[in-house]
């Protein structure tokens, strides 16, 4: 095995319209789609598309939503033979305003995804220990991905941790990190720092150093993204592209940082490869439909 991905499941509910509407105020919007999506589903699938040998655990209900869930990930050659279906709680849903700027702001719920639990998770430990690394983010219960995080440690396994939607973490967390990727507003949650340069990113960076991550990534969105770690402070810039839609560039960001760090890649290398994935993904509407493969990416990395 080469990646696993301990995460989430979300239906996407985008609402496109020229702006988001204000408090109180009801706008007309322009269009309406439901995606399969999900920050653990969507990094699955990025990685997947690009190469990587890919399992993803979590949870999902037994209705429609996570009926399409299964048949996308499995569309996708992902191994999905460690998701469970929840008799009690629905799939996840996630609600998107997305602006005409390809901005967009999310509200997830996250039903079943909650109730992956510890005790769901003893039945994988085996996957932890066989990985070559292992991929984590917040939309599930944060003591079952302590949990994992504390498997992955005993077992040497690195672990890549995309601390997001935000929340304040220890630094006992922390210091287990190997691969850690805030957004700027991530970043800021973290460590207190109001990231609206490259210089504010690299103080925010050396906190997280200090408080035991081994390498901080922080993606700057257009502008690419920062590595910081014991060897020093890297800018890797980003591409430009004509944003069309957001959703999914962080997650599609992780799956192909995954992907370049197990095929070997050196850091900045694999940085780079992850921020033409991300820049390919925000041209494209949905999560998951916006996902480029591995030929894409490389023709686009040959023209730029």
């Amino acid at each position: 095995m080469s990646i696993l991905v301990i995460g989430s499941f979300m239906m996407d509910l985008v609402v496109r319209t020229p702006r988001a509407p204000e408090n109180g105020e009801t706008l007309i919007g322009t269009n309406f789609s439901i995606f399969p999506g999900g920050k653990g589903a969507n990094q699955a699938v990025s990685a997947a598309r690009l190469g990587g040998k890919v399992t993803m655990v979590g949870k999902l209900g037994i209705d429609q939503f996570g009926d399409q869930a299964m048949l996308a990930l499995n569309k996708e050659n992902v191994n999905t033979k460690y998701i469970l279906r929840d008799r009690e709680n629905f799939t996840g849903v996630g609600s998107v305003i997305l602006e005409d700027n390809g901005d967009n702001r999310i509200i997830v719920v996250p039903g079943a995804n909650l109730n992956f639990t510890i005790n769901d998770l003893e039945n994988t430990k085996h996957l932890i220990r066989d990985a070559k690394i292992i991929v984590l983010q917040l939309e599930m219960d944060i003591k079952m991905v302590e949990r994992a995080i504390a498997y992955a440690t005993n077992y040497d396994v690195p672990i890549l941790f995309n601390p997001a939607p935000a929340q304040k973490l220890s630094d006992d967390l922390l210091s287990k990190i190997t691969y850690l990727t805030p957004n700027e507003t991530e970043a800021e949650i973290l460590t207190g720092i109001t990231i609206n340069c490259i210089e504010n990113a690299k103080a925010a960076g050396r906190i997280l150093m200090e408080k035991g991550v081994e390498n901080i990534i922080i993606t700057l969105a257009e502008k690419g993204a920062l590595i910081v770690n014991q060897s020093g402070t890297y800018h890797i810039p980003g591409f430009p592209v004509n944003p069309v839609d957001s959703v999914a560039a962080g997650d599609s960001f992780n799956g192909a940082l995954a992907v370049g760090i197990v095929s070997g890649k050196p850091l900045k290398e694999a940085v780079k490869f992850a921020n033409a994935v991300g820049a390919l993904t925000v041209t494209k509407d949905g999560a998951i439909p916006s996902l480029p493969r591995l030929e894409e990416v490389d023709n686009f990395l040959q023209h730029v």
